[in-house]
């Protein structure tokens, strides 16, 4: 499917000068009134669940399914939301309805500053449903977790599956800091699913075989 007409190109240089991120803590203050099954993504939700910061982040993501989205935004009344994809920006009501189009960014209208990465995420009803393999699927309720002072986040072999694609340096950092952190079942799953996405992922070697198929420990 082809880009939606209009799109401003953007650099990476743009975007990471234009990037002030806001801490998990600042988005769940906001986000504390809304109904919507929302949670950290990325390289903060690794952060959360291991509970502590092993870095520094260029930006924060969240993830919400595709039809709650609008609640998301509704938390955000003084902000205005850029579809980003293919290295182009555009307005939401211009390029929201595109499937093919998930990544949203909130925007400071007087400053031009990114705050917030919004994850529109393919869903049916309470079912969250893997945007690169639709076989992949789990309930919200299995999902997301939460931390002892109510941040949700995505569960971290989640993450990890999404970050295999790219595997950046960061990432592998982040695969090497929190697998030793997993429990077996966990370990088998994220396992499981590399081998479905990313046969002979470097990391698939480096997750012990006694554990696949383990009873859950949580």
């Amino acid at each position: 499917m082809s880009s939606p007409d209009g799109g401003r190109p953007i650099t990476a240089t743009e975007a990471a000068r234009r990037w002030d991120p806001w801490t998990p803590s600042v988005v769940a203050a906001r986000l504390a009134t809304c109904p919507a099954p929302w949670a950290v993504a990325g390289g903060w939700a690794l952060d959360l669940f291991a509970g502590a910061i092993s870095r520094a982040h260029d930006d924060i993501e969240i993830t919400v399914p595709r039809a709650d989205f609008p609640q998301i935004a509704h938390a955000f009344p003084e902000y205005e939301w850029d579809v980003v994809g293919d290295g182009k920006l555009w307005p939401y009501d211009r390029a929201g309805s595109r499937p093919e189009l998930h990544q949203t960014w909130l925007r400071d209208p007087f400053t031009g500053a990114f705050h917030l990465d919004v994850f529109r995420e393919p869903h049916d009803g309470d079912t969250w449903i893997c945007r690169r393999d639709p076989t992949i699927t789990l309930p919200y309720t299995e999902l997301i977790r939460t931390t002892t002072n109510g941040i949700p986040y995505l569960i971290p072999e989640v993450v990890l599956l999404f970050k295999a694609k790219a595997n950046r340096p960061k990432d592998d950092a982040d695969f090497r800091r929190v697998a030793p952190l997993l429990p077996e079942h966990r370990l088998a799953r994220l396992h499981a699913w590399l081998t479905q996405l990313h046969p002979d992922h470097p990391w698939s070697t480096q997750i012990c075989a006694p554990v696949i198929g383990s009873s859950p420990t949580e």
